[in-house]
């Protein structure tokens, strides 16, 4: 393999993409790299997210991708936010998450819960100026997502909250939170509820930022909520529905999730190959020794079956077909590789991939969440599992 066939493979195939889409994606790949680019270090060095950096996502539509235009959005489909997220991560990771939960997660059970009041009171703030966040997790509920100690209280017209919620992305950012909650402990996961929770409600707050090891930039914060008041018009479905509501979006989250480990990968395997053909070795580059060259081949092609993968249940989900099994597989197999395609790039620059003057470290540090958030590794599996081994009973 010659280094001029390196780069050529480099570039994402777009074969399977309208024109459309193509210039859409082009359109964020752009900005991702003039105007995240140079802010990348400051912002993970710093962990903090340029509050510059958030007016230009919106008034380029991306924090309100699939918001109908009669609420200010762009009116776009979900394989666009999918195509956004992948080209953001690939820049920063960082990034890609603070657009991915606004967009599948946020803006998708608002779009499917939400009541018409609600969809014309917030949607449009979200498509304009307003961050969200999704607060299901909490200290004793990770993967048991629905042994949830937040208690909600209904009293003369309006919920009151009380609780803690941990591990919540976006929360520095957000203006509007999806805050889930039990009515009745005693009726288990039919007892949540969830709630539309605006930061300056009385008795919320959003406490410490977590000092995390990667995707530093986005903010992960604590919510504290004493007495929280919350006015019925707030309550988001039906109560006791809430874990319906978590389940169906997560289920969209995860894809968006293995649009991120998607980008992620492409960007290491960017820089990896780039610095393969500059970096000299014995007089020549490195890309032109077979055991880099095959390195970078394993990576491209697990590269191109996550991009599969990924756009896939993408492509299922806007035709209002099945996709859970195809959306837990898309987010196992994108993490397992963005790991793998992170730490094999950090070897290919050798001793340079090991310090912070050089990118792809980074991009190692930020693929350990992908196995963690939004339905660990395990369980994707076990859903996966479930799925395929139930497919297979007559």
């Amino acid at each position: 393999m010659s280094p001029e066939a390196v780069t050529l493979s480099a570039s994402a195939p777009l074969t399977h993409l309208s024109e459309d889409e193509q210039l859409f994606r082009s359109s964020v790949r752009d900005f991702s790299r003039e105007t995240i680019g140079p802010l990348v270090r400051p912002m993970d060095e710093e962990q903090h997210f340029s509050p510059d950096l958030l007016p230009q996502l919106f008034q380029l539509g991306l924090m309100g991708i699939e918001i109908p235009a009669e609420y200010g959005g762009a009116g776009g489909s979900f394989f666009e936010a999918v195509l956004a997220v992948e080209e953001i991560s690939a820049v920063d990771p960082s990034v890609g998450v603070l657009v991915d939960v606004q967009n599948t997660l946020c803006i998708n059970a608002l779009l499917r819960w939400g009541t018409e009041d609600q969809k014309q009171r917030y949607l449009s703030r979200m498509a304009a100026d307003t961050v969200g966040a999704y607060a299901l997790s909490e200290a004793g509920s990770g993967s048991d997502a629905f042994a949830l100690q937040a208690r909600a209280e209904k009293r003369s017209g309006e919920y009151v909250l009380n609780g803690q919620k941990l591990w919540i992305t976006n929360a520095r950012e957000a203006g509007l939170f999806i805050v889930f909650a039990t009515l009745d402990p005693s009726l288990g996961y039919k007892g949540i509820t969830a709630f539309l929770v605006e930061k300056e409600f009385p008795g919320f707050t959003v406490g410490k930022k977590e000092d995390k090891l990667g995707i530093r930039a986005s903010s992960t914060c604590e919510l504290i909520l004493e007495d929280c008041r919350v006015p019925e018009s707030n309550l988001l479905g039906e109560p006791g529905k809430g874990y319906k509501i978590a389940i169906e979006t997560l289920n969209e989250g995860r894809i968006g999730i293995g649009a991120q480990m998607l980008g992620l990968a492409q960007g290491a395997w960017h820089h990896a190959a780039k610095y393969a053909q500059e970096r000299q070795q014995f007089g020549k580059p490195i890309a032109e020794f077979q055991a880099v060259q095959f390195a970078l081949a394993e990576m491209a092609t697990e590269i191109e079956a996550t991009r599969l993968l990924v756009y896939n249940a993408a492509r299922l989900k806007d035709a209002k077909l099945d996709y859970v099994r195809e959306a837990a597989m898309a987010k196992y197999f994108a993490s397992q590789v963005a790991e793998r395609v992170a730490s094999q790039a950090v070897e290919i620059y050798g001793g340079y991939g090991f310090v912070k003057d050089y990118p792809v470290e980074k991009y190692y540090r930020d693929a350990k969440i992908g196995k963690i958030y939004e339905g660990t590794s395990n369980m994707q599996l076990a859903t996966i599992g479930k799925l395929v081994l139930g497919g297979t009973k007559r």
